[in-house]
């Protein structure tokens, strides 16, 4: 195993290669030089390493060649967490990461592995370390992470109380490194129906044979009496949760068992054999260290994988690991029926297609209803823009800008790099239960490392300055001493301000509230920048604003002005949410979606289904993590939000093109007739 953390500073050290793979995958090529090497064709002299990829058929030639010249091996692998799709797969992805083994090759028990090295010697005490370990099980439990995540976790599974047998395709490295043959997968499935007479044997198939890539052992043929060959893409954590008891020749499918708090029978002998959590038909004796799952974890999931960051172009932790495998998955679950979507502007379409059009390309209809017929009759699901979505069926998803938006004004165009998709309602429509309702109730069990994950982000977010459109602005003006409030303007037609606003619902309102219950503040108010655009309505003249307010701060950079008043009142502003993330107290006149969880004090109406009490970081993990999909302007590929809080940071954000603009300004002169061209 290497040390990635010094790789980079380390002389690269020539790896000759007589694999094609190390030569045409360009992420393969990269881990390796990020890892120190620097991949040669020809003869290798004796301070040289022969790269091998794991039993592969140039394995052998390239074993001939290294015992020929004395150079060293490294032996080369997928790590644990792939890719969505398997790699035979079209259209799959590269490898999340590897393993890079100078001693051996995982799967193959005939010599010790660096792994098995590493699992037999590591003190694999350090609390830090279990505690990352547990954290990242519970994480791919949770998101249903496994080496290939290609699969819809709500796809059906057996009734519990059934036995699992576990397949694998014919020819597979693993299964032939332990000795095993077809002879061994059928005494498997005849040991499984002896030993639990009565249970329904379910058998479980892999994925490449699922996908007609590769041969399996079993075959749907098989099925019949107590015994069912299961080919659908079922999510491999579901079905062990339903599970009595688990078998396997070699299967990683063993490992996530033992994660899953099983006890597998395995009758091969793959790297997780031999540590006191299986029952080993073939043991290795030369494994006699007992491993708690934690440990186990930590040391083939955290030490031994080298993980890849493809957005920062380095190596990573494997939590960055996970969130990049996350964002690829969501977008895949979610896409891989195709969409049609109703109700699209004509200068959205393009970003939603980048969105949601990765899989499938998303198709246009004019109008909700026409989205939901042609979904139905062609087995894809509906979306629409939750502005034009008053009614629609049940299943059609609601499609709004996320809360880090852009470096730019949406209604000056400039194309979003988060999204959200609600498939219950819409965040800023508090008559209704929406997704984000949901996903803040979960957070309020977060676990230590998706609490330090948020703490960092908001801390990113905050040292930045960054909000949802990050237009930065004029510098501020000297504030009066006192005790200072924002009242931040919106536009007045806005959804969050008809749905959520009982009293105020007018700029105009919000100063006359606040002042009435603020008489010696200084108040400040702000106009929305769509507003000061003249993109939008909502504006309200000089003398207006200065009978209730004391500055009117024009053209100013709204993290700017936060950094300088001391409380905020709004009516539904999602500027209201970044005043928390900055540690400041804010009144609700309206219900916007972080009213009512016992952060903010609320003047408005409140649902009661709001019971649950996140705190901030719980609050902010659903909001800017588990709420919106990012996409990375940069790689043009699915991401998790840190890496669209770096883009907005580094000024590394599209920007729209001379026609959008020209549109742009025509939407300014029609902006009294905004109805025109704002919906969708």
């Amino acid at each position: 195993m290497r040390d990635t953390t010094a790789a980079g500073r380390e002389s690269p050290r020539r790896l000759f290669v007589y694999n094609g793979g190390f030569v045409t995958q360009r992420r393969v090529r990269r881990i390796l030089h990020l890892s120190g090497y620097a991949i040669r064709l020809g003869r290798p002299g004796p301070e040289d390493l022969v790269g091998i990829w794991g039993a592969s058929p140039t394995a052998g030639r390239g074993r001939r060649v290294a015992a020929a010249t004395g150079a060293g091996m490294l032996h080369v692998e997928d790590g644990f967490l792939r890719s969505v799709l398997p790699g035979r797969a079209r259209g799959a992805a590269p490898p999340l990461g590897l393993m890079l083994d100078h001693e051996g090759v995982h799967f193959d028990p005939a010599a010790p592995s660096g792994l098995e090295r590493l699992l037999a010697t590591h003190p694999l005490d350090d609390t830090a370390l279990l505690s990352r370990a547990r954290c990242a099980i519970a994480r791919m439990q949770a998101g249903h992470l496994s080496k290939y995540t290609g699969f819809d976790p709500g796809t059906r599974v057996p009734a519990p109380g059934y036995v699992l047998v576990i397949d694998q395709t014919v020819g597979d490295a693993a299964v032939r490194a332990s000795g095993a043959t077809a002879a061994t997968f059928n005494e498997m499935l005849a040991i499984a129906q002896i030993e639990n007479p009565g249970a329904e044997i379910i058998i479980k198939t892999h994925p490449e044979t699922a996908q007609g890539l590769r041969p399996g052992h079993f075959s749907p043929e098989q099925t019949g009496g107590r015994v069912r060959v299961l080919t659908s893409p079922v999510s491999p954590w579901a079905l062990l949760e339903g599970a009595v008891a688990v078998y396997t020749v070699s299967s990683q499918m063993g490992f996530e068992a033992i994660l899953a708090g099983h006890r597998p029978r395995v009758f091969g002998q793959p790297f997780y054999i031999g540590w006191g959590l299986t029952q080993d038909e073939t043991p290795l004796p030369r494994r006699t260290r007992t491993l708690t799952r934690a440990q186990l974890f930590a040391g083939a999931m955290i030490l031994a994988p080298t993980w890849y960051d493809p957005y920062r172009d380095r190596l990573c932790p494997l939590e960055d690991a996970l969130a990049t495998l996350e964002a690829e998955t969501r977008a895949w679950r979610e896409d891989h029926r195709g969409w049609v979507a109703g109700g699209m502007r004509l200068w959205k379409r393009g970003a939603v297609q980048r969105f949601f059009g990765g899989t499938r390309p998303v198709r246009f209809a004019p109008d909700a209803a026409t989205a939901e017929a042609r979904a139905a009759h062609d087995s894809r699901r509906a979306m629409v823009w939750a502005s034009q979505a008053p009614r629609i069926q049940p299943g059609t998803v609601r499609i709004e800008d996320g809360f880090l938006r852009s470096r730019g004004l949406g209604a000056a165009l400039v194309p979003p790099l988060s999204l959200v998709a609600d498939d219950l309602g819409i965040y800023y429509d508090p008559t209704h239960e929406s997704r984000l309702e949901h996903l803040i109730t979960a957070a309020c069990d977060l676990d230590p490392q998706a609490r330090l994950r948020t703490e960092r982000l908001i801390a990113r977010l905050v040292a930045a300055g960054l909000s949802k459109y990050n237009l930065g602005g004029a510098p501020l003006p000297d504030l009066p001493p006192g005790h200072r409030i924002l009242v931040p303007g919106q536009v007045e037609d806005d959804a969050s301000i008809r749905l959520g606003c009982r009293e105020e619902r007018t700029n105009l309102a919000a100063l006359e509230r606040c002042r009435a219950e603020n008489p010696d503040a200084v108040i400040v108010f702000k106009p929305h920048p769509d507003v000061e655009a003249g993109l939008r309505p909502g504006a309200l003249a000089p003398a207006q604003v200065r009978a209730h307010a004391d500055l009117l701060i024009e053209r100013a950079g709204a993290a700017e002005l936060l950094g300088q008043v001391d409380a905020v009142w709004t009516l539904s502003s999602g500027l209201g949410f970044e005043a928390l993330l900055r540690g400041l107290p804010v009144t609700c006149l309206g219900t916007p979606f972080y009213a009512g969880w016992g952060l903010t004090r609320d003047l408005g109406p409140v649902p009661a289904r709001r019971a649950a009490r996140p705190d901030l970081v719980a609050l902010a993990h659903a909001v800017l993590i588990a709420y919106p999909r990012y996409r990375d302007p940069i790689t043009g590929r699915p991401c998790p939000a840190e890496v669209v809080a770096e883009r907005l940071a580094d000024g590394q954000v599209p920007r729209p093109g001379p026609g959008l603009r020209a549109v742009s300004k025509l939407q300014g002169a029609l902006a009294g007739s905004a109805h025109l061209w704002r919906r969708g």
